[in-house]
C-alpha cells in the first residue's frame, strides 16, 4: 500500500509539474503574441512613423518585468529625434563574454491600397499572422523580448550576459541604428558574438521542413559612380566622341566580366550539404567544385543558377543611368550607378580599381558612394575583413536543438548575398550568425512585399527554439 501510495503521489507530483508548465508556456504564448501585435500596429516605416515609440513600449514591458533602469536603456541619435534605439541588458555570472542579439525595429514601407488588410493592423486569419514586419523583423524582435522576459520570470541566472539592441535604420541604410550603436555606445553592445534573428531560419515546402539555415557570412554592399565628361555639341554633328557611347561600352565590359570564383569557409560548408539535397547531377557539381583544383565545367554549370552564381563571385551590376541635357544636344555629362556585393576578404578600394581596370577608358571615373550618399574619389581606408569561421559552440547547439525540433533536416551554414545589420557587427570584430527557428515556405516569402504574413504555428515554434537555443548557450558548464 505505502509503494502505490508513493507511486499516487509522485504521479501526482508529475501532473501538476506538467499542467504548471503548460501554464507557463501558454502564459509565454500570450505574452509573445501581444507583443508582437503591439509592434506590427507600431508604424515604424521612413516616412511616416518611427522607431522611437516602439523602443520605449518595449523598455516599458522590461522595466514591468524586473529589468532595472540602467540595465533598459532607449538610446536617440540626436539629429532625428525618431530614430530610437533600445538596449537591454541580462546580467549572467560572467563566466563568458556576453551575446549580442540584433534586430531591427523599422520596417518598409506599404500602402494601404496595395494590400488586402491593414498593413498596420495585426490580423490572424487561416492560420496566418498579417501585418508589416511580420516576416522582416518583428516576429523576431517579438520572440527576443518574451524570451528574455521568460528568463527573468523563471529567475534564470546564464553563464554570461545577454544584451538585446533593437535598433532603427536597417531598412533605409543609413547610419542611426546598429552603425551609430558601435560608434557611439560600443561599451554596452561589445560581445563574443553576435546572433541576428533578421537572417537565416527554417526553409519549409507547404509546412514541411526542408532544411535551417544558419547565416555565417555577409557579402558587402557597396555603390559606386560612374563618369564621363564630354564638351558636347550640336546633335546634328553626332560623334563617336558621346559620353553615354563611353559610358555604354564600359558597361558592357562590366556586362561580359566575371569575378573570379572563390570559396570560403561558410561557403564550402554550404555547397557540402546542400549538395545531399539535391538531383544526382547538381549534386555532383556542388562536390566537385570542392575539389582542389576544382572542376572547371562544373563551376560553368552551377553559375548558370543565380544564386549560386552569386555565392561564388563577387557581383557588380548596373542599376541607374543618367544622361544628356537636352533632346537636341551630344551629352556632355553621362552617369551611372554600379551596385556591387563583394566576396568576404575584399575591400570596397580594391573592387573599386577592379572597376576602372575592367572598364579600361580613363574617360570612365569610377567613385565611391558612402552610405549617405556622398561620392567620394576613393573609398576610405579599412582594416582588413575579419576571417569567417563557423564557431562550434554556436553550431552544435544550433544543430541539437534543430534535430530535436524539424528532425531530418540538416542545417546549412550560408552567405548572403543581400544585406543585414549583421555586416557592421562582422566589420566590427564580432562574429555574427543570421539564425531564426521561425519557418517560412520557400514560396512564399513577403518580406517587403504585400500582404506580408507568418504562420502561426511557425511563430510559436520560434518562440520555443530560441528559448531552448539559447538555454544551450548559456548554460554553466
Amino acid at each position: 500500500m505505502k509503494l502505490r501510495a508513493v507511486l499516487a503521489f509522485a504521479w501526482i507530483l508529475a501532473f501538476a509539474a506538467s499542467l504548471l508548465r503548460a501554464q507557463s508556456e501558454d502564459q509565454i504564448r500570450h505574452l509573445a503574441h501581444d507583443i508582437f501585435q503591439q509592434l506590427i500596429e507600431t508604424n515604424t516605416t521612413e516616412s511616416s512613423g518611427n522607431t522611437t515609440a516602439a523602443a520605449e513600449a518595449m523598455a516599458r514591458l522590461f522595466r514591468d518585468a524586473g529589468f532595472s533602469e540602467s540595465d533598459v536603456r532607449v538610446l536617440i541619435p540626436d539629429q532625428d529625434p525618431g530614430k530610437g534605439n533600445l538596449v537591454v541588458r541580462m546580467h549572467g555570472s560572467g563566466a563568458r563574454r556576453p551575446i549580442l542579439l540584433i534586430g531591427h525595429l523599422d520596417v518598409v514601407e506599404a500602402r494601404r491600397e496595395d494590400w488586402s488588410t491593414d498593413p498596420f493592423r495585426f490580423i490572424e486569419t487561416d492560420g496566418y499572422f498579417y501585418g508589416r514586419g511580420t516576416q522582416d523583423m518583428k516576429d523576431g524582435d517579438a520572440i527576443w523580448v518574451a524570451t528574455l522576459i521568460r528568463f527573468m520570470r523563471e529567475r534564470y541566472h546564464p553563464d554570461r550576459d545577454l544584451i538585446l539592441a533593437l535598433t532603427a535604420d536597417e531598412e533605409t541604410g543609413k547610419l542611426d541604428g546598429v552603425d551609430w550603436l558601435l560608434r557611439n555606445h560600443r561599451d554596452l553592445i561589445d560581445a563574443e558574438f553576435v546572433l541576428n534573428a533578421d537572417s537565416g531560419g527554417v526553409v519549409t515546402d507547404k509546412g514541411k521542413p526542408v532544411n535551417v539555415s544558419v547565416e555565417a557570412s555577409e557579402k558587402i554592399y557597396v555603390d559606386y559612380q560612374l563618369e564621363v565628361k564630354n564638351p558636347g555639341g550640336h546633335s546634328s554633328l553626332p560623334t563617336r566622341d558621346n559620353a553615354i557611347y563611353h559610358l555604354a561600352d564600359g558597361l558592357a565590359r562590366l556586362e561580359r566580366y566575371q569575378f573570379p570564383f572563390e570559396l570560403n569557409e561558410v561557403t564550402r560548408a554550404y555547397f557540402r550539404q546542400m549538395a545531399a539535397t539535391q538531383s544526382a547531377e547538381t549534386a555532383q557539381d556542388m562536390l566537385a567544385i570542392l575539389q582542389s583544383p576544382p572542376d572547371q565545367p562544373a563551376i560553368s554549370r552551377l553559375d548558370d543558377v543565380p544564386k549560386y552564381h552569386a555565392t561564388m563571385r563577387t557581383t557588380c551590376v548596373a542599376t541607374r543611368l543618367d544622361a544628356g541635357h537636352a533632346n537636341n544636344a551630344l551629352p556632355q555629362t553621362a552617369r551611372a550607378v554600379v551596385n556591387c556585393r563583394i566576396l568576404p576578404g575584399h575591400t570596397r578600394e580594391e573592387i573599386r580599381r577592379k572597376l576602372v581596370e575592367i572598364f579600361a577608358d580613363p574617360q570612365i571615373a569610377v567613385r565611391y558612394i558612402d552610405p549617405v550618399g556622398q561620392i567620394l574619389d576613393a573609398a576610405p581606408s579599412e582594416p582588413p575583413p575579419p576571417k569567417v569561421t563557423l564557431r562550434p559552440d554556436v553550431m552544435v547547439p544550433l544543430t541539437k536543438v534543430s534535430s530535436e525540433m524539424w528532425p531530418g533536416a540538416p542545417v546549412i551554414p550560408t552567405m548572403a548575398t543581400g544585406a543585414s545589420d549583421g555586416i557592421l557587427t562582422e566589420a566590427a570584430g564580432m562574429p555574427t550568425y543570421g539564425i531564426s527557428g521561425v519557418a517560412i515556405d520557400f514560396d512564399d516569402v513577403r518580406y517587403h512585399g504585400r500582404d506580408e504574413r507568418v504562420r502561426v504555428q511557425s511563430f510559436y515554434d520560434g518562440l520555443e527554439f530560441y528559448y531552448r537555443f539559447l538555454k544551450l548557450l548559456t548554460s554553466e558548464q
